[in-house]
């Protein structure tokens, strides 16, 4: 019998040829981790953004230019919860749904992204301008609907042309679901680089001048309640930085890989995803959040839920007037302008 070895040329040098790097370990994770976490996500999400739309549409309270985000962003957020289940079959060995599905599933995961970070943006200046510039937003209150609504457009418009290289890239190779044809694809550079401009930094940017300049006008003023709001813009900006930043700092440093021609490292590259996938498990909590943050928050909004609970026979009498009666001085004190405050 002829043995295996003397078809093998000793002489060749195999040093040249690219070893192959493998990623078992790192699905195995993806099976038994984030397809649970995403599933998890996809409902509190769903439950969340769902109370918050119909809360909104029940009572009409479209009344000011926060009012009009905040209900872009539980939309926003909504449809990204409704396309996690397909992140949660993107988490497995192979993709089984076809082309269609997967464009889908990374095209909604850009266009919500952006406009979820474009509407934080926006719902950041009106606080600016409601808080330290008070006298120029109640001049311009007549218009400031309109506008909201014209610019919640315009949010959705540069979100879908943002997104058009995720419509256009993303395939089905080898049983998976991606964008990119490689980890070191050029194509990577360039839709993580401008991820990382338009939903992190311009934002963060933007976020950071807004709601610093809010704080120093609360801190001039002498009501009590300023303590309370304080609180609130913290919480508003530690959210953002504990979900994004994490993700995004990752992202900048894969970024940085790719643009040096990517790694043959394969120990160094399965850790670089493991550090991504938990990162991008945290961002995308952001669905769940967001509700929470930019709406639960609010005094009034707060106070609309617990009549809708209540009509809706989730909240008893007796509780629901308990309730609203221990915060009948800080309702009181929630204005149409400070719906997030």
């Amino acid at each position: 019998m002829e043995n295996v070895t003397d078809y093998v040329d000793s002489t060749f040098d195999y040093s040249g040829i690219p070893e192959f790097c493998d990623k078992v370990n790192n699905h195995q994770f993806r099976l038994w981790f984030m397809s649970p976490f995403f599933s998890i996500t996809s409902f509190t999400g769903l439950v969340g953004n769902l109370l918050v739309i119909f809360t909104f549409i029940y009572f009409n309270r479209l009344k000011t230019m926060t009012d009009v985000y905040l209900l872009n962003l539980a939309f926003a957020d909504l449809f990204f919860a409704l396309s996690l289940p397909l992140w949660a079959v993107g988490s497995m060995a192979e993709w089984t749904l076809g082309l269609a599905a997967c464009k889908i599933m990374h095209t909604v995961y850009k266009v919500t992204t952006y406009s979820s970070m474009f509407l934080l943006c926006f719902i950041s200046v009106d606080r600016y301008f409601a808080v330290a510039k008070a006298v120029s937003a109640h001049r311009l209150r007549s218009q400031a609907v309109l506008f909201s609504k014209a610019s919640s457009i315009a949010v959705w418009v540069l979100s879908l042309i943002v997104s058009t290289p995720e419509m256009k890239y993303t395939k089905v190779i080898n049983n998976s679901c991606s964008p990119f044809s490689s980890y070191s694809d050029p194509l990577r550079l360039d839709l993580q680089t401008s991820q990382l401009v338009l939903a992190f930094v311009l934002p963060l940017l933007v976020m950071s001048f807004c709601y610093s300049r809010i704080v120093r006008t609360l801190c001039q003023t002498h009501n009590f309640e300023r303590n309370k709001a304080v609180k609130v813009i913290l919480v508003v900006v530690v959210v953002f930085v504990v979900c994004q930043a994490p993700y995004n700092a990752v992202l900048f440093w894969t970024t940085v890989v790719v643009a040096k021609g990517g790694t043959e490292d394969c120990a160094y590259e399965n850790n670089l995803l493991y550090v991504t996938d938990i990162t991008q498990c945290v961002a995308f909590l952001r669905c769940t959040f967001n509700p929470f943050v930019y709406a639960f928050i609010g005094v009034k909004f707060r106070h609309d839920l617990l009549k809708l609970m209540k009509k809706l026979g989730c909240l008893s009498q007796e509780r629901f007037v308990n309730y609203t009666y221990n915060r009948k001085s800080s309702s009181a004190l929630d204005t149409d302008t400070t719906t997030t405050f």
